[in-house]
């Protein structure tokens, strides 16, 4: 599948920003089941900086650096992607849970993709015991690391309700979870403290996910959104579930980027030297080459 993906982000500001330095982290992810065809970030008002790198976890982000007055600021990411995914394994295949969480310990791998870097708790993902409890029962002994792990994807998305006004991006991972409610953020936070509590690695990601629309109605413009789910080590790879939908990641997921957790993967974020309020507005479009439209929605 080839996809076209557009996410155009918008910043207005009641006042004039004299300064702002930011990292976009806003193009999608070579290998794994993915090829980026093409690329390309603009933004306005035209950077002083804009300087590109990956940082160790493996992830291309652009650090930008505006020193020209402005009230409004915008950033349109543009890609194609192919994406050909393997079928997942059976849901009980594969190593132990057990037998995956010793081998990590005592892996010697320290770079920046190693799963060892997964393992702990991180600023937005503590261990928290209640979260580890609540993940217990899908973890019987001898169970496959997967298949725990897609037992504890599916329990979450039965007993947790998404509701994007339940939660912020800065609710706290206790709060959520006791409210059994939230956004995908806040289902792939709590999963992934559910497998670190158990002593499994397991990475946030970011990225988008195909939607449909209705019979008989138009794709519209803007109208779908960035999204995040799981990717869990199960000893001989990464494997990508989804908690929000309930489901193996396909072809249907793009991925932008892998972390630990939101903070490290966050599409737009920085500073600016300003005062007065603003407004973010945010529109996603992902559009399948199987779907015929006009390109100019997305140029």
């Amino acid at each position: 599948m080839i996809y076209t993906l557009r996410h155009r982000t918008t910043y207005r500001y009641g006042r004039p920003v004299h300064f702002a330095r930011c990292t976009l982290r806003l193009k999608p992810q070579d290998g794994g089941g993915q090829s980026v065809l093409a690329s390309a970030v603009t933004i306005d008002p035209s950077p002083a900086r804009a300087v590109m790198r990956r940082d160790y976890l493996g992830i291309d982000a652009v650090a930008v650096t505006l020193e020209t007055p402005h009230t409004t600021f915008s950033v349109e990411a543009l890609s194609t992607v192919r994406v050909e995914r393997p079928a997942p394994p059976p849901p009980e295949s594969g190593m132990p849970w057990e037998r995956v969480r010793d081998a990590v310990l005592a892996e010697r791998d320290l770079g920046g993709r190693a799963p060892v870097h997964f393992l702990f708790p991180t600023g937005r993902v503590p261990l928290l015991p209640a979260i580890t409890d609540y993940a217990r029962s899908s973890f019987a002994a001898g169970r496959s690391a997967y298949g725990a792990a897609h037992d504890l994807m599916l329990r979450i998305g039965r007993d947790f309700r998404f509701d994007a006004k339940a939660t912020t991006v800065s609710t706290p991972l206790a709060e959520s979870f006791a409210l059994r409610a939230g956004v995908c953020q806040d289902f792939a936070h709590v999963m992934i403290a559910a497998l670190r509590g158990m002593g499994l690695p397991a990475a946030y990601v970011s990225g988008y996910l195909r939607t449909v629309p209705p019979p008989g109605r138009p794709r519209l413009r803007g109208a779908d959104a960035s999204h995040a789910w799981v990717a869990v080590w199960c000893g001989e790879g990464w494997l990508g579930l989804d908690p929000t939908n309930g489901v193996a990641v396909r072809d249907d997921h793009i991925v932008v980027a892998r972390g630990r957790d939101y903070g490290d993967v966050a599409p737009v974020d920085g500073i600016v030297s300003g005062s007065g309020k603003q407004r973010l507005k945010v529109e996603v479009d992902v559009i399948p080459d199987t779907e015929t439209q006009d390109l100019a929605l997305v140029g």
